[in-house]
């Protein structure tokens, strides 16, 4: 008989999820949905406080996220001063964009991915995870602790906080750099970038054990979304928009951010509360694309930096010809990128212009709308304002990298669970593979619960022992 087989929570991510995989009678895949179920409605409860106050209350969005989502909050509040921002001003919220890129990315690799790669997707549960990990490998396990900490430290110092600092305000930042700290954060970087080439190197031996998982894991034509530079480059802050096809086709190019309406609509569906964005001129659901570090490897020239290059020449070797199509070799570009960050920080801090003192543009508001683009370790974020004549928000719209990527993990997870899953021989190990490919992804659910519309909610109230006592549905 067909049944239906739930896998909730979703272990290893950031937020709560399930997935349901719904079996036909011999036992095959006829279904699978990703289904965010936590809902918060960041973009409602804005409504009406002052502009000004966006940064600090979209970063507690997330504890992961917080600097990516005062960034883009911020850009959208320059928007709305009509203002540009001095360029040390701008260096340094780079800085802290990277730093964020470098932590997160070593949060996901090392944390979250590691434990199926090293140990293997059949492991036991009560080991398949980061302490598994530091017992047999205890050296990978401390240079993902440090690489992470070095990320931390830095946001630290230009912030005052490691988590939801701000320093980061409308028109630049709040303070210059002192030359102690600039100091103090080139003395961590090396170390990093030692970490970040030897991890690199290990993974890169690693891969040709992981050719079948490469080839079911989301290993699918899609397009990929990302900023590049004017040149059409590597872009984590400021930038422009690129679209390949699957075959590699730029399907559109240095469109500014503020004409993202043009591309860019969002569906919803009654399974999830996150919303899912497509490519208009495709129309829904055939616009899919996929942002995030594969997007922008896959989008990118050049990165810039030396030894980025030489890894992103050896990354699209993975494949003869087009973009990168396995969602497997996200956890190869995000090593990638990390060794970009460490590099360009280092570029960056080593500027003598770093430390001049006029980091800061003042004005009021100019606009009525201000719209802040920038890409978050998960992919491209978008923060999207109207404000009314006294500087109140009177309209939100936040496009999370995680939404952007929904109908690609709704796709992946059906062609991985087709690959692995026999509902006559249920084994936990399968069940896992479907969960690793949302890990892929690295979704962060807390920043992408923002769908308008109802799921099936139940609610039950249970006493102090446990037992229950009423419940109500909502179907």
């Amino acid at each position: 008989m067909s049944r239906t087989l739930t896998i909730e929570p979703v272990t290893r991510i950031e937020g709560h999820a399930r997935i349901t995989l719904q079996l036909g009678d011999g036992g095959e895949v006829e279904d699978a949905k990703f289904h965010l179920t936590q809902f918060r409605g960041f973009e409602k409860f804005c409504e009406g406080r002052p502009y000004r106050e966006m940064p600090a209350l979209t970063a507690r969005t997330c504890g992961i996220c917080p600097v990516s989502h005062l960034l883009a909050s911020n850009k959208a509040c320059d928007h709305l001063l009509s203002v540009s921002i001095p360029p040390t001003g701008e260096k340094l919220r780079r800085i802290m964009n990277l730093a964020q890129l470098v932590q997160s990315h070593a949060l996901s690799f090392f944390h979250l991915s590691s434990p199926d790669l090293l140990l293997g997707w059949d492991a036991d549960p009560a080991s398949r995870n980061i302490f598994g990990v530091m017992r047999q490998e205890p050296a990978l396990a401390k240079d993902g602790i440090r690489l992470r900490q070095i990320g931390q430290t830095i946001i630290e110092m230009l912030g005052g906080k490691k988590i939801h600092p701000t320093w980061v305000v409308p028109g630049g930042v709040n303070e210059p750099l002192s030359q102690e700290k600039r100091d103090a954060m080139l003395k961590l970087l090396p170390e990093g970038l030692e970490i970040a080439k030897r991890t690199y190197a290990f993974f890169k031996t690693l891969v040709p054990k992981f050719l079948d998982e490469a080839n079911h894991f989301g290993n699918q034509p899609t397009m990929f979304l990302s900023l590049v530079t004017p040149k059409g480059d590597l872009e984590h802050y400021d930038g422009l928009f690129r679209l390949k096809d699957a075959q590699g086709r730029i399907l559109e190019d240095m469109v500014p951010p503020e004409d993202y309406e043009r591309l860019i609509g969002e569906a919803v569906e009654d399974f999830s509360y996150m919303k899912f964005p497509y490519y208009k001129p495709h129309g829904y659901p055939q616009g899919i694309y996929r942002v995030g570090p594969l997007a922008r490897l896959n989008n990118a020239n050049t990165c810039g930096t030396p030894y980025a290059d030489v890894a992103l020449a050896e990354f699209h070797m993975l494949q003869e010809s087009g973009p990168i199509a396995s969602s497997f070799h996200y956890h190869y570009a995000r090593l990638v990128e990390i060794i970009f960050g460490l590099e360009m920080m280092e570029r960056l801090l080593k500027d003598p212009a770093i430390l001049d003192s006029r980091v800061r543009a003042r004005a009021r508001s100019n606009r009525s709308e201000g719209i802040g683009v920038s890409e978050a370790p998960r992919g491209t974020l978008l923060h999207h304002y109207r404000i009314d004549d006294d500087g109140l928000i009177t309209w939100v719209n936040l496009v999370i990298a995680t939404g952007h990527n929904n109908l690609a993990m709704n796709q992946a997870i059906r062609q991985v669970a087709d690959a692995y899953v026999d509902g006559n021989d249920l084994r936990e190990g399968m069940l896992n593979r479907v969960e690793a490919v949302i890990r892929c992804f690295d979704p962060c659910l807390s920043c992408a619960s923002h769908a308008v519309g109802q799921m099936p909610l139940r609610i039950e109230l249970l006493d102090p022992a446990g037992r229950l006592i009423d419940t109500l549905n909502r179907d």
